[in-house]
């Protein structure tokens, strides 16, 4: 094992161990299913010979969900602490001229944009001057709130609004989601948009596996039994699993129009600065127009970190829609 350690210094790592071998079995599961179709239906193998194109487009999704896969699992959910540590740099770097071009920050809707530029950053916070981590994370709470309650007390870092400490990771993310297990990797505000399509091109995959898998099942069914007794078997747990997928699908639908995230819906009562908010206001959501423009049009360079509402917006939220307010799409 020592040597395998030196050859392959990535495995002396448990977590890393365990990632891989996560990664691994993820792996194997899509290679058995579509491995034993191919293997037991001599009719799909006829077709594909008829209908090159239509094999060829299961194996092309096939090989995107795997890409897919991944990318998800290896991008960043954006961490708190790499964002922080660019904003905490020398003045001397904003007052580059290189810079003066590369400071598209925004302020609408009470919202801080920060562009990450390499190891550089321009920013922007209501007209105002470039400030300090700790500035910015304070402006985006109501005036009065202690210091120690945005304050991470495991990395010791000032969290912005929807931000939290995972311990699977071990540091603090922005717009904390979950912890995904079978990803082996935080969803947050980075990686979100990625993990929604990633669970489109799952689902895809499995209704057409499930497909060719009840074809198969109408076609011989009078063949070999034990043939027959494992495509049942892996049809009911590819039944589950697609099951799964459409709920979890339609839940981070919901969460992406809504604006909120996984930890803040189950666990808003928990969450200090949620407490006083009423249970059907969404308080960070722009409408369902921009909020689907800010989760899929985001680039990854941008973080968007945005403020607590005041009492006038919560209050403006409260008010109930009228005729003209639904005609005009207010809720947009």
């Amino acid at each position: 094992m020592d040597r395998c350690y030196r050859l392959f210094p990535c495995l002396s790592d448990p977590a890393r161990r365990s990632s891989l071998g996560l990664k691994l079995a993820m792996v194997m599961v899509h290679l058995v299913y579509a491995g034993i179709l191919f293997l037991f239906d001599e009719d799909l193998i006829e077709k594909m010979k008829r209908v090159p194109w239509y094999i060829a487009l299961y194996l092309l999704l096939f090989f995107a969900t795997l890409v897919q896969y991944f990318i998800t699992s290896c991008s960043s959910p954006g961490y708190v602490i790499d964002v922080m540590r660019t904003i905490n740099v020398k003045d001397s770097v904003f007052q580059t001229p290189s810079m003066a071009s590369k400071q598209p920050a925004s302020s609408k809707n009470r919202s801080l944009v920060i562009t990450v530029d390499g190891s550089q950053l321009g920013r922007n916070l209501l007209g105002s001057d470039t400030t300090s981590w700790s500035k910015l994370v304070m402006d985006l709470y109501p005036p009065g709130t202690s210091a120690r309650t945005w304050t991470c007390s495991y990395c010791n870092v000032e969290q912005p609004p929807r931000a939290k400490h995972c311990h699977d990771c071990d540091k603090c993310v922005l717009q904390f989601d979950h912890h995904c297990a079978w990803l082996g990797t935080c969803i947050g505000q980075d990686n979100h948009c990625r993990f929604w399509w990633y669970i489109c091109g799952e689902m895809a995959l499995c209704i057409w596996t499930g497909i060719l898998y009840i074809s198969y099942l109408k076609s011989n069914i009078s063949r070999a039994w034990w043939k027959d007794a494992i495509m049942i078997l892996l049809l009911i747990a590819l039944s589950i699993a697609l099951i799964f997928l459409l709920l979890l699908l339609l839940f981070h639908s919901y969460l992406i129009l809504t604006n909120q995230t996984t930890y803040e819906l189950v666990r808003r009562r928990r969450i200090p600065y949620l407490r006083s908010i009423p249970e059907r206001v969404y308080p960070f959501s722009k409408g369902i127009c921009k909020n689907l423009y800010g989760f899929c049009c985001a680039r990854s360079s941008i973080y968007s970190m945005d403020p607590l509402p005041t009492p006038q917006e919560i209050e403006e939220k409260l008010r109930p829609y009228t005729c003209l307010e639904v005609v005009t799409c207010r809720c947009c």
